[in-house]
């Protein structure tokens, strides 16, 4: 195929000049950015930060695109040819573990106090959003609940890959929105957990020996890298540390011989759906009853008020 000349300047590092000639072959291609990503099952939005210059995609990927793209040999050799830790803009903590979460063949992930991101569902996610610690205004938090949600194309589908979860049980008892909100959340977790990917298990209170303080995602690649993902009060912590990787995947372990049986797990959750149902019940009777004694007290205010004279007919 054709090539146009790339583009070479002060301004242009081989970084972006890289990701210009992957967005050349797409648009040759007639090919948007959502369909590439689909094409090699990543969300359009890690095909724009690749096309930006702002990502390094990973060898295999690389190859892939020239396949799918007809560049022969093309984007290897400029890959081979940056110098990706100078001409890359390094993305946030979050942004880094969102791309290598869009690469993975599997995640392995410990969640406490709330449900995991990829396990969220619309209303729950709302939930967290609305009632953060940060004010938002409704077109910021729809945003963000569309963000959240685009993670879980990949995995919620029935030949995604693992997505193997340890919900502290404190994640199922935490009522967040109400309990309208975790009877849709609940119910939730029971459907995807029909998907043959998506295992769930519970870390129950009791019978525990193995405590871990910090939510934390182990991640594998496609070439078979691993890296871990922990949390600290203020911010994330990426990396591919073979002593790191080794120490939280042990503590994973431990941990996940102690929870409940899959089985007994989504019994668990069912349980709690149950409570939830229950509550929302009781919380509708309640607001008919205050209603119903509103309305009476308005009445009552209406019939009892001062009487105003009429004047009498032919007056």
């Amino acid at each position: 195929m054709a090539h146009r000349k790339i583009k070479r300047g002060p301004t242009a590092s081989s970084a972006i000049m890289f990701g210009e000639e992957v967005r050349y072959a797409r648009e040759l291609a007639c090919l948007t950015q959502e369909e590439l990503g689909k094409l090699l099952h990543l969300d359009r939005t890690v095909i724009s930060r690749t096309e930006s210059g702002r990502r390094k995609p990973s060898v295999e990927e690389v190859e892939e695109l020239g396949q799918l793209l007809n560049t022969g040999d093309l984007l290897m050799r400029l890959y081979g040819r940056v110098d990706w830790n100078a001409s890359i803009e390094h993305p946030d903590w979050f942004q880094e573990r969102a791309d290598l979460e869009a690469v993975a063949v599997g995640l392995r992930v410990y969640q406490d106090s709330l449900i995991h991101g990829l396990l969220q569902c619309w209303q729950y996610a709302h939930a967290l959003f609305a009632n953060g610690a940060a004010v938002l205004g409704p077109k910021e938090i729809e945003e963000r609940i569309r963000a959240r949600l685009s993670r879980q194309s990949r995995f919620l589908v029935p030949d995604g890959p693992l997505l193997l979860v340890i919900l502290d049980e404190s994640a199922i008892r935490t009522a967040v929105g109400g309990p309208s909100v975790m009877r849709s959340q609940m119910e939730h977790l029971l459907r995807v957990a029909q998907l043959p990917n998506v295992i769930i298990h519970v870390a129950p209170f009791s019978n525990r020996r193995t405590f871990v303080k910090t939510a934390m995602v182990l991640l594998e690649l496609p070439d078979g890298e691993r890296w871990v993902y922990s949390e600290s009060l203020d911010r994330g912590h990426l990396s591919d540390a073979s002593d790191t990787v080794a120490k939280h995947q042990r503590r994973y372990d431990q941990l996940r011989a102690e929870c409940l049986s899959e089985a007994d797990s989504l019994r668990l959750i069912a349980d709690a759906l149950e409570g939830y149902r229950d509550d929302e019940q009781r919380a509708r009777r309640s607001r008919l009853a205050e209603e119903q004694l509103q309305r009476g007290r308005r009445r009552g205010l209406h019939r009892g008020g001062a009487r105003i004279p009429r004047p009498r007919s032919g007056a």
